[in-house]
Formats: structure tokens, C-alpha cells, sequence
């Protein structure tokens, strides 16, 4: 009950912030929407192409480009984080109460919200265009949007809070998003890929999830596809939060040895951040060491 408290005032937090900037939520559709209009037509002419998946061109382009929309929409929320870490917001906020999970995931919950949001858009968008899904398939693929976004930010919030800076976050980020997107068949069905290709994507966990959705949009619930991709992004959305949620934790002792490290090089060793920052560290440094050493001990007996 506690977490769920927790998550929630978190939540509440970032969610009144979306709320007063909107423009976010539309900015974040245009791009997708451009793709929509100025890149689906060209896909009509090869929909035919053996390889290329049932249902037409835009319910093979569609769940791509959802997916994308979930990865590349929760990708850059790292830098708000960054831009917390050194305001101070999450050195006070880890002083408090509240669940090192908590603070994970009211923000990323936030994320979510904003990236399903967006995708509904972008569906309602592409009807008239000539996209067909059901209403229950809509709400499945929202919701396995809404899994990828989550596993997205909590390893752009876990990054963000390792890197602590914009200029390593963002090659870092956007950089390895790029071949994870390519290899994922976003923009055109793996099936139309030579061999050598589909077997790199096949290691490819955002593929699996893609091909779900492709399946969702073509009605076809009942396919291992569907139950395999959903499957893979818990796991993996379930991993990340537990290794977001433990950087959260280490977030604010490693500040303080920053903050000391950069005060003692600038020759300022009479500055309260630098006994602080040695403090803390001995202090954990100590309890690191009982504690091996317990472990060590159990182990010889």
C-alpha cells in the first residue's frame, strides 16, 4: 500500500506538470503524423510483395510506427531528470519517505500516460487513411505501447541518472535507439530483409513486440506473436524498474562525492561539500565492507 501511495503522489506531481504544458503531447504526434501522410503512401505500390504482411500498407505501417512512437517518445525523458539532479529536486525528494520504486515510477507512469495518449491520436488519425483494427485491438495495442514506453523511460531515467549530463545522455540514448528501431522492422516488415538481417533481428527484443502489434491491428489476437511480444515487454519493463528504482537509490550519495571531488580539485578544501561528501562515503564504505564480510563468512561455513 505504501508503493501505491507513493507512486501515486509522484504521479500526481509530474502528471499536474503535463497537464499545464499539452503542446508536449501534440508536438510528440507531428512527428509520427509527418511519417503517416508523406512516407505511408509510398508503401502502397510493394504492399503486394511476398513478405511484406497481410492487411495492406497501413496496418502494416501503423503498429510500426506506434511502436517507434512509444521508444523515441519516452527516449528523451532523461533530460528533465538531468535537469532535476542538478537543481537539487531529487537530492530532496530522496531525503523523504518516499519508495526509491516510487520515484521511478510516478514519473515513468507519467510517460506512459502521455506516450498511450499520443498513439490513440495517432490511430484516430490514421483511420481515415484507411487503417482498420478493432476496438478491443486498439485497447491491447495501447497497452502494449504503454509497456515499451515504461521499459524506455526507466532505462532513459536509469542512463540519465548514471551519465548525470546532457552531453553524454543524449549520443548515448539516441544513439543506440536508432539501430534498435531499424532492426525492429518499424518502418518496413522484416520479411522483406535478406536472411543474414532477420537473424540480427531475431536478438531483438523490440521486433518481437512489433510483430505483436502488427498482429493485434490484423485481428488476429490468438497468435503466439501477440502472447510472445507482451510477454517480452513485461519482463524487460519489470527488469528496468527494478535497475531504475536502484539508481534512484545511489543517485543522491554519489552527488555528494561529486560535489566533493570538483570542490577539492578546485582547491577549495574548507567547503562544506567536501566533508559531507567524505563522510557519506566512509560511512557507506564501512557498511559495504561488514557487509561482504558477513557474506564472506557464510560462505567459508
Amino acid at each position: 500500500m505504501k508503493l501505491l501511495r507513493d507512486t501515486w503522489l509522484v504521479f500526481g506531481r509530474y502528471f499536474g506538470l503535463l497537464i499545464h504544458n499539452p503542446v508536449w503531447i501534440a508536438l510528440g504526434v507531428l512527428q509520427p503524423l509527418l511519417y503517416l501522410i508523406l512516407f505511408a503512401p509510398l508503401l502502397k505500390p510493394i504492399a503486394s510483395m511476398r513478405g511484406f504482411g497481410p492487411g495492406g500498407a497501413y496496418n502494416v505501417f501503423v503498429p510500426g510506427l506506434l511502436v517507434q512512437l512509444g521508444m523515441f517518445g519516452a527516449a528523451g525523458v532523461g533530460f528533465s531528470l538531468i535537469a532535476e539532479l542538478r537543481m537539487g529536486v531529487i537530492e530532496r525528494l530522496r531525503v523523504t519517505p518516499v519508495s526509491r520504486v516510487a520515484l521511478l515510477l510516478g514519473r515513468a507512469l507519467r510517460d506512459v500516460i502521455s506516450i498511450v495518449v499520443q498513439s490513440l491520436i495517432l490511430i484516430l488519425l490514421a483511420l481515415p487513411f484507411g487503417l482498420s483494427i478493432h476496438p478491443v485491438g486498439i485497447v491491447i495495442v495501447l497497452a502494449l505501447i504503454g509497456l515499451i514506453g515504461l521499459l524506455t523511460a526507466s532505462v532513459a531515467y536509469a542512463v540519465a541518472l548514471a551519465v548525470r549530463s546532457e552531453d553524454s545522455y543524449a549520443p548515448i540514448v539516441f544513439t543506440s535507439a536508432l539501430p534498435i528501431l531499424l532492426l525492429s522492422g518499424v518502418l518496413l516488415p522484416l520479411g522483406l530483409a535478406p536472411q543474414w538481417l532477420r537473424n540480427i533481428a531475431a536478438v531483438n527484443p523490440l521486433s518481437y513486440a512489433v510483430d505483436a502489434a502488427r498482429a493485434i491491428f490484423n485481428d488476429s489476437l490468438g497468435d503466439p506473436s501477440v502472447a510472445k511480444g507482451v510477454a517480452i515487454m513485461v519482463v524487460l519493463s519489470v527488469i528496468a524498474v527494478v535497475i531504475g528504482a536502484r539508481q534512484f537509490g545511489r543517485a543522491v550519495a554519489l552527488s555528494y562525492a561529486v560535489d566533493a571531488a570538483r570542490a577539492i580539485f578546485n582547491d577549495s578544501l574548507g567547503d562544506p561539500s567536501v566533508a559531507k561528501g567524505v563522510a557519506i562515503m566512509v560511512v557507506l564504505s564501512v557498511i559495504a565492507v561488514v557487509i561482504g564480510a558477513r557474506q564472506f563468512g557464510r560462505a567459508v561455513a
